[in-house]
């Protein structure tokens, strides 16, 4: 797999534990969206670990096209619903 799949096409609010340490997925095969379980083994992806530097509620990115990731930036916008499962353009 050379990019990642389209997970969904909006964002998923999550309340982040400060200090926790998540496991963001960059690849969009994961089951447990938006964090990941694994499914990218063998694809020379790797999940975006990263800890929380506050307790809040925060939007991550399941369409994977971010810049800013794990944090969702709009690029879902253009993506419709026939995407859903697909690599990102």
């Amino acid at each position: 797999m050379s990019k990642p799949i389209i997970a969904g096409n909006s964002p998923v609010p999550i309340e982040l534990e400060e200090g926790k340490t998540y496991a963001f997925c960059t690849c969009g095969h994961s089951e447990t969206q938006p964090f990941c379980d694994g499914k990218h083994a063998g694809s020379g992806m790797a999940p975006k670990v990263f800890k929380a530097e506050k307790s809040e509620k925060a939007w991550l990115c399941q369409c994977k096209a971010t810049t800013n990731a794990p944090f969702c930036d709009g690029s879902h916008k253009p993506f419709g619903d026939d995407q859903v499962g697909q690599p990102i353009p």
